[in-house]
């Protein structure tokens, strides 16, 4: 270290008045009363403040990313919801220049094993945590991860980040996405950019509205896909780019939350609500089943823009008169919207099947009128952004 006069004097001072103390008999070089000052002012100065890192915690509850695979390049021989949490956050390099992150064991398993009673659980852990911390990454198995997101986009009451990602290859294969996807989710948690978007769900580098995206392929890494309308953003190491905002972020404060808030009803009470799908002469036998299997509400998955079989269409008819099913269309090609209403029909908009049903058994929960569900839809369901009045 090179000393300079100034900094010179100052130790010399300091290093002087030690000795005298020690030793009153013994004289230093003598210095001004001003220097004097100012050195006793430097080595009594605060240590300078670490801004702390925001607090994420990654509330695990198994799937692929968790998984450990029968050798190192096993991509489809593996079990998945093996591995703990705490052990795969540990293993990350570098998480303490991002967050301050902690780690939460709900369950380990494949997505599509979970219960509805047990998302609903979910929903309300990942409100908990939110109390304290400043955003929360939810880490599932991939089949049903749309499904899982949408849920608590839908349920979730704080507008922090809450971000939803896994992986497509188990932990413990070569080149597994696992490992990236942990830690971009806990990035963009950590980033706060999401804030008001509701759950977003973050795989491959990118970056998805809950409402809108989809899993479009059976092996691949970059299977989420929202069709036609594109991502949210993307995450390129240190940079974190958002440019497209959804419905949710541009709604007021006031207005943002969704009237689904669970802590006002039992887990006992999510309604039933199934999927008929819709092909070449279809019969009525789906829909059929379903009302005698006391579904509530019942959402097609239609040809085109939502059409169904004359046998189809007569039985839904026929369930909404007499036992008051509602039904949403959907279209199963994959993307467009919906505009298909009529008695006990309300339109999916371009929901496609498994979030209308996730929006029509949440509706259902908290009201029997088709009138409000059906604002429900148009509102809290819609994709279509408003811009503010500037």
């Amino acid at each position: 270290m090179i000393l300079t006069p100034s900094s010179w004097i100052k130790t010399t001072f300091v290093a002087g008045l030690a000795l005298t103390m020690l030793f009153p008999s013994v004289s230093v070089l003598p210095i001004s009363s001003a220097y004097a000052a100012e050195a006793v002012a430097e080595q009594t100065l605060p240590a300078p403040s670490v801004p702390a890192l925001p607090k994420v915690q990654v509330i695990a509850t198994g799937g692929t990313i968790a998984g450990k695979s029968v050798d190192e390049t096993s991509f489809q021989n593996y079990k998945a919801g093996t591995l703990l949490m705490e052990d795969m956050v540990k293993a990350l390099p570098n998480k303490d220049q991002i967050a301050d992150v902690s780690t939460f064991q709900f369950g380990n398993a494949g997505s599509g094993s979970y219960t509805m009673q047990q998302l609903y659980n979910l929903s309300l852990k990942v409100d908990e945590v939110l109390e304290t911390q400043d955003g929360v990454v939810v880490t599932t198995g991939t089949d049903t991860m749309e499904e899982i997101a949408y849920f608590l986009d839908l349920t979730v009451r704080s507008p922090k980040p809450v971000i939803i990602t896994g992986s497509m290859r188990p932990w413990t294969v070569i080149g597994s996405d696992a490992q990236a996807n942990l830690y971009n989710a806990i990035k963009l948690a950590a980033s706060g950019k999401t804030k008001y978007y509701g759950t977003v769900l973050m795989l491959n580098d990118e970056f998805h509205a809950a409402r809108d995206v989809t899993k479009t392929n059976a092996y691949r890494t970059d299977t989420f896909e929202t069709p036609k309308l594109g991502m949210l953003g993307y995450i390129d190491e240190k940079n974190i780019r958002v440019y497209r905002a959804n419905a949710r972020s541009l709604m007021s404060a006031d207005k943002w939350a969704t009237p689904f808030d669970l802590k006002k009803i039992a887990d006992t009470s999510l309604a039933k609500v199934e999927i008929a799908y819709a092909y070449q002469d279809a019969g009525a036998g789906a829909i059929t089943g379903f009302v005698m299997d006391g579904a509530k509400g019942i959402v097609t998955s239609g040809t085109g823009a939502g059409g169904v079989s004359k046998a189809m269409g007569d039985a839904r008819t026929k369930a909404f008169k007499e036992q008051g099913v509602i039904f949403v269309a959907t279209t199963r090609t994959g993307s467009g919207s919906n505009y298909t209403t009529g008695d006990g029909i309300i339109a999916g908009d371009s929901l496609n099947a498994a979030h209308a049903r996730i929006l029509l058994m949440l509706s259902l929960s908290f009201s029997s009128d088709f009138d409000t569900i059906k604002g429900w839809f148009n509102t809290y369901g819609s994709g279509q952004v408003e811009i503010p009045a500037k």
